[in-house]
């Protein structure tokens, strides 16, 4: 099963996987980090992408 891991301690809260891919990622209003919406969602191109663009690579996908 292929895995979504966001490092909070590294996330700057730029909010640029929440935009690429709202289906996946939101930005937690009391820490303005990135998080998942729900566990496990599916892991789609858009998913890569965002990770890709991410500025502090703090998204993994574990496969």
């Amino acid at each position: 099963m292929t895995e979504i891991i966001i490092d909070s301690y590294l996330c700057s809260g730029c909010a640029t996987c929440a935009e690429m891919c709202p289906q996946v990622f939101r930005m937690d209003p009391v820490s303005e980090k990135a998080e998942l919406i729900r566990v496990n969602p599916p892991v789609t191109d858009d998913v890569y992408q965002a990770a890709a663009f991410c500025p502090e690579k703090c998204i993994e996908i574990k496969e």
